[in-house]
């Protein structure tokens, strides 16, 4: 563990202020391509997908409860898990209260593929209260590559095809389930597809990574290596699978 050399008040000051427009810098360039994200074009979902959550069957339509947009991040989750994944456990820890979106016009949910009885399962053991549905049965996930069976479709994960992925040392992603995020826009009863992240895009999400940035000994934990938050302290280490990621 190799802390910052020790230097004078004014030593420090100037080094800050050379990072500070580096961080300057850095910040417009951020505002630019979100502003090129918010540009893009978007396609009409004309394919009907059926989703089952706690009260039912749901359309993609039903998922925005009324609201304008819909964020929705895709928790991998292999069928033959018994556990949710672990990186994306800790993402959705990493999530806070919804109200501030909701007031944004915006709703925030969960798809995965395995049937909701695990989803249920595991939703409460994890004390998350945000909206989780199952896509299991559904074109959804291949739809959106979050997940690749060469049976169903061909193989895509972050933009990339086959050969890339396995060229690239992802070939992890060429089999089963992967994460990521989808956004959406209803107008009506249409709804429109916006934007699709994957790999490091999701860290948007993960605000414990953005905090641990800010000190000297930064993350220092590969996002598959956080436990899951109820086995820290000597809990039960419930975990069935390990987690490559």
């Amino acid at each position: 563990m190799t802390l910052p050399r020790t230097a004078s008040r004014d030593e420090w000051l100037a080094a800050r202020l050379k990072l500070l427009e580096q961080e300057k810098d850095a910040m417009r360039a951020q505002d630019a391509v979100t502003a090129r994200r918010q540009e893009l074009p978007m396609v009409r979902m004309d394919k009907e997908y059926i989703f089952e959550g706690p009260a039912g069957m749901a359309r993609l339509v039903d998922l925005f409860e009324g609201r304008r947009q819909l964020l929705l991040y895709h928790f991998m989750w292999n069928e033959d898990w018994e556990d949710g994944c672990p990186s994306c456990s800790f993402a959705v820890d990493n999530v806070g209260r919804l109200e501030h979106l909701h007031a944004s016009d915006t709703t925030f949910a969960l798809v995965s593929r395995v049937p909701l009885a695990k989803i249920e399962r595991w939703k409460a053991r994890m004390g998350w209260a945000i909206p989780w549905y199952s896509s299991a049965g559904s074109d959804f996930n291949y739809d959106f590559h979050v997940t690749n069976d060469e049976a169903v479709a061909p193989v895509e994960y972050n933009y990339k095809d086959k050969a890339t992925l396995e060229r690239e040392g992802l070939g992890y992603a060429v089999h089963g389930d992967a994460q990521g995020i989808s956004v959406f826009v209803r107008d009506e009863d249409s709804v429109f597809h916006t934007y699709s992240t994957y790999g490091r895009g999701a860290e948007v999400m993960l605000s414990t990574y953005h905090y641990l940035d800010l000190t000297p000994l930064g993350r220092r934990r590969h996002i598959s290596e956080f436990p899951y938050h109820d086995t820290y302290d000597g809990g039960a280490d419930h975990s069935h699978h390990a987690h490559h990621h």
